[in-house]
């Protein structure tokens, strides 16, 4: 909403009062996203079809002139060629940043559906948005400048987010070099809120690796953490739609597991261990056997406070473990691990 806001001012200037451009901004910029509110189904049918064909670059061209026609009829002062390329400028920005977090954008619709995604921004990064919010807010007080300085920052914080992605990537590659693990494929994303600290998942055909880079960590080497991927439970269900799904949506980076009768798939991308977003029942064990059923969502919440001081603390180079687990007292457990005990 803020960098359509945005986009919509520094297009259309003075032509329009800057808070109707901004209007229009917030607008066209959330459109995109309101395919979140249509129910296709099941929860793994609503969370692989999101951002589908309302993301599709092709599409959003061939509408953003019959937007810009609506538009003018109702403020032809901005002329119909500006609003144009500002309408179409405000839905593509929207699903190119889309496209920088892990999530999966079907932006190639309908020549593919592949979920393109870079990994190298959270899905709510504040040092993205606020200078996008402080620059509109002076523009729309009459500082217009303020809103390029604005959209220019938040361009190089992405360029930031991607050089600090591909040097850690580096580092990985360097030290999984050392490590005779049979790897199968290696994600690189950053943490909640920030691009300081960078989680590393490395997934094997049996289990996988989940371990935390900060960039304050210089040459320490990462801590990994090992869990089970039961592959066996992913041989028998794998024939289940919602299972291929995931899948495939997930990229190869999920896990089947199974707990009091219950088999579920996890997207391995989204969270970190054991809190995740997307975790979803699959089958249920009758009579000894897997039966399919309809999926379920199910979120493990972590305590937001503790995992905010993680992630903090860890950002600053202390060698911290994760909040894998609650202590009895109720809050996530913050402790130092020694590095023996880790791989």
């Amino acid at each position: 909403m803020t960098l359509g806001s945005a986009v919509g001012v520094a297009v259309m200037g003075r032509r329009v009062p800057v808070w109707r451009s901004a209007l229009v901004g917030a607008f066209f910029g959330t459109l995109p996203d309101l395919d979140s509110f249509v129910d296709y189904g099941d929860p793994i049918r609503n969370v692989t079809y999101h951002r589908g064909a309302s993301h599709s670059l092709f599409y959003l061209s061939l509408l953003s002139p019959l937007f810009a026609w609506l538009i003018t009829r109702w403020m032809p002062s901005g002329g119909f060629r500006r609003w144009w390329a500002a309408l179409w400028l405000i839905l593509i920005t929207h699903v190119l940043l889309d496209t920088m977090t892990v999530y999966g954008t079907q932006i190639g619709q309908p020549f593919t559906d592949y979920p393109f995604g870079v990994a190298s921004l959270f899905i709510i990064d504040p040092l993205y948005t606020l200078p996008l919010l402080v620059g509109l807010l002076l523009a729309l007080g009459g500082r217009h400048r303020a809103n390029h300085w604005g959209l220019a920052l938040t361009t190089g914080y992405l360029l930031w987010s991607m050089a600090a992605q591909s040097w850690v990537e580096t580092r990985v590659e360097r030290e999984l070099a050392d490590r005779d693990w049979p790897v199968e494929r290696v994600l690189v994303t950053p943490s909640a809120f920030n691009t300081l600290l960078w989680r590393v998942l490395v997934m094997a055909p049996d289990h996988y690796y989940e371990g935390f880079y900060a960039l304050a960590d210089g040459d320490r080497a990462i801590a990994f953490d090992r869990f089970e991927r039961d592959r066996a439970l992913y041989e028998s269900l794998q024939n289940d739609w919602g299972v291929q799904r995931i899948a495939w949506f997930s990229k190869g980076f999920f896990k089947v597991s199974a707990r009091d009768g219950v088999a579920r798939i996890t997207d391995l991308r989204m969270g970190q261990e054991p809190f995740y977003s997307f975790n979803f029942v699959v089958a249920e064990r009758v009579d000894g056997q897997w039966q399919p059923v309809p999926p379920q969502l199910q979120m493990e919440r972590p305590d937001i406070g503790a995992g905010l001081r993680w992630i903090v603390r860890r950002a600053q180079g202390q060698p911290l473990s994760p909040p894998r687990v609650k202590s009895g007292d109720g809050e996530s457990s913050l402790t130092q691990e020694p590095p023996s005990e880790r791989q």
